[in-house]
């Protein structure tokens, strides 16, 4: 690590983040090998993202627009960010380093309240809109959120939440005309605001994302990590311009989305284009209409969109980039023929913040995720962490700029191991340093580009009053690489069929994110387990490659 990120005193008053962060033994080593990653000591992202701009002239350039064809230049983004910072600091109370929970729909009014939360000096915990109360409790108890930004059409679940959520005292609505909503609050406030002096090193954004237990795991990623994570893919793999037009469907809340949408183009003086329900239709709609030239989203949505393009003017687009689950080559393939344009794949994680592994398009292979980006290196290790060979399978081990630290959480131990970053994907690489993706090494089920934990999903079945024991994994699915399968064990006295695996879905997308519930019910007598009474779900992800094998070969 540079010494010029060392050791500068923190800037926060609040210092729940330091304290908890893991202990410096287990952190990942960071590497800092381009001249582009030397980032002084003192750091807040949003001065280098905004306030940097207008220094730079890039004022008058058009930041966000909407659907509806509401346009904020860097100027007035910024200013809208100073105005509610003031809210923040104000009339909420809020002191550097409190956490805020961030609510809301890709939005221009996400988008600033996002960079007011780094110019006050808050720590963002941006959450996916469709998270229920129970979800939303325990990011916020795993956190202690202070403060509460949220979009005031999903407030049902956050008022649900608030009895469990002592140290939560402070919220305040936006997108709504309310005398006390941010908007109106902040149409008061100055214009002006002094940024957190806040050091490259303290925290400005917790990350969650749910492991193979269910239970969260909030990442910790410093100021300047998420500078660092837009001065690496964009610029060597990328090779956008400030002239693009960024857009597409991953969330602020998740990381790809963050990145992809809102700190990558902002980095280089571009413009993006936030859509709030970008549904294949919808995406494909915006892009005929809005003329944006590169894309972020997941392979499902180029599936879905591929067979579609007829009907749309996809001319403007010049950029494709995929991640959040594996590419299919079939995908990869289907989009290129109906559009010309060679995918960007990539894999990214939340612990690391953004894209590791990833091509410029006129490299893609078939098949491939690409090779260790600039500013990063990645192995493929064995189960003890020794290199492997080309054309081994094993564990994908990677470290750069940025990388995992849990929120005082002991499963740091097991991602981050000699130094490495241990993302629980199974990979191989070739003689030429590519990468090919075989499977997670977890339990984790990624379906349509999110991440599901099957525990999490059993946990909810077996809150209804027919279910006796379940079991939930992956099973491929062409349409969106996998879906959620349960096998149930039912209780004496209920009947399997059609009716019971709708209530059975139906009761899962009131208990948790609604994306997370289970697309096939099966019902077993039993599940497999070990001598000791583990379940072994593995042997129920066997069974349904197997199954799907059989079904190509018919």
């Amino acid at each position: 690590m540079p010494s010029s990120t060392r050791g500068a005193a923190t800037g926060h008053v609040d210092t729940f983040a330091n304290d908890h962060l893991p202990p410096r033994a287990q952190w990942p080593e960071f590497l800092f090998e381009l001249p582009e990653l030397e980032y002084p000591p003192r750091m807040n992202c949003a001065t280098a993202l905004l306030d940097d701009a207008l220094a730079r002239g890039w004022g008058p350039r058009t930041a966000i627009l909407a659907l509806d064809g509401t346009r904020w230049t860097y100027a007035e983004l910024n200013q809208r960010a100073n105005r509610i910072a003031h809210v923040l600091v104000d009339d909420m109370g809020l002191v550097p380093g409190n956490r805020v929970l961030l609510r809301g729909p890709n939005s221009l009014a996400m988008a600033a309240c996002w960079f007011a939360i780094m110019k006050a000096g808050g720590i963002a915990v941006a959450t996916m809109p469709l998270l229920r109360a129970k979800e939303l409790t325990d990011v916020v108890t795993k956190a202690r959120v202070t403060h509460a930004l949220c979009d005031a059409r999903l407030v049902e679940e956050l008022d649900l939440a608030r009895p469990g959520c002592p140290t939560l005292a402070q919220v305040a609505l936006f997108q709504t005309d309310a005398s006390d909503g941010v908007e109106a609050r902040s149409r008061a406030k100055p214009a002006a605001f002094a940024n957190c002096d806040t050091a490259a090193e303290d925290t400005a954004l917790i990350a969650f994302t749910s492991g193979t237990t269910g239970q969260p795991k909030g990442t910790m990623h410093f100021h300047r990590d998420v500078i660092a994570a837009a001065d690496c893919f964009p610029k060597s793999t990328l090779h956008a311009s400030p002239d693009d037009l960024f857009t597409g469907s991953p969330p602020l809340a998740f990381t790809f989305g963050l990145g992809g949408l809102l700190l990558f183009p902002l980095r280089i003086g571009a413009s993006t284009l936030l859509i709030e329900r970008p549904a294949p239709e919808a995406l494909l709609d915006a892009i005929a209409k809005h003329r944006p030239t590169v894309l972020f989203t997941a392979p499902t949505s180029y599936r879905a969109m591929a067979q579609q393009v007829a009907k749309h003017d996809l001319s403007s687009l010049r950029k494709c980039v995929s991640a959040g689950e594996a590419l299919p080559a079939a995908t990869r393939q289907l989009w290129k023929d109906a559009t010309g344009i060679e995918i960007i794949d990539g894999i990214g994680s939340t612990e690391m913040l953004h894209i590791f592994i990833s091509h410029p398009d006129s490299e893609a292979r078939p098949g491939a995720t690409g090779k260790a980006i600039p500013g990063y290196r990645a192995s493929v290790m064995d189960e003890v962490g020794r290199p492997l060979p080309p054309g081994r399978s094993g564990r994908l081990a990677v470290k750069g700029p940025t990388g995992c630290r849990y929120l005082d959480d002991p499963r740091q131990a097991n991602y981050v191991q000699d130094g490495w970053n241990y993302t629980g994907d199974a990979y191989r690489m070739d003689e030429d340093g590519w990468f090919f993706y075989e499977a997670r090494t977890d339990d984790m089920i990624v379906t349509a580009g999110y991440n599901v934990a099957g525990p999490e999903v059993e946990g909810a079945l077996m809150m209804h009053a027919a279910v006796s024991e379940c079991a939930c994994v992956a099973a491929p699915d062409e349409e969106r690489g996998s879906i959620v399968k349960a096998f149930v064990v039912l209780k004496p006295g209920h009947a399997a069929g059609e009716a019971l695996t709708r209530e059975l879905q139906e009761f899962v997308k009131q208990a948790i994110a609604p994306y997370k519930y289970p697309r096939a019910v099966e019902y077993v007598d039993s599940l497999p387990r070990t001598e000791t009474g583990k379940l072994q779900r593995f042997r129920l992800r066997q069974m349904e490659e197997q199954r799907a094998r059989e079904r190509g070969a018919a």
